[in-house]
């Protein structure tokens, strides 16, 4: 005697799995560039509380001398694979820290260079914003 195959077999088909594709397509379309936004924002904010230490430590070298000092003088550079940290301009009456952006972050639109002085004027401003 000779079994019949069921004619419905359970399983996807192609048209299902295509809709899925569609689907995860998208989102992913959504959630990539959202997460990389997140990084650099991430990033730009480690490069921040960096320039601020800096500053701190310009204050603290200045307190106990009659300028402002080199980078090598108020201690290391914070260190970060995706900045290079700077002190400019250095004189008895006005520093600048600065951020330059490299690797990854070097895509962070308008925001690849950061730098604060000693009035604590921070170029661009728009980047310091949370």
């Amino acid at each position: 005697m000779k079994r019949f195959v069921n004619s419905m077999q359970r399983g996807f088909t192609l048209i299902e799995l295509m809709v899925v594709l569609v689907i995860v397509t998208i989102l992913l379309s959504i959630a990539i560039p959202a997460y990389e936004d997140q990084m650099r924002r991430s990033r730009r904010a480690d490069a921040i509380n960096g320039l601020e230490s800096m500053v701190l430590r310009q204050e603290q070298w200045r307190a106990n001398n009659p300028r402002y000092g080199t980078l090598a003088e108020i201690g290391n550079a914070p260190t970060s694979q995706y900045y290079d940290f700077t002190v400019e301009e250095n004189t008895a009456a006005n520093f600048r820290v600065r951020a330059v952006a490299k690797a990854a972050q070097a895509s962070d639109s308008g925001c690849t260079t950061l730098e604060i002085n000693r009035a604590r004027t921070k170029s661009p401003a728009s980047c310091f914003q949370k």
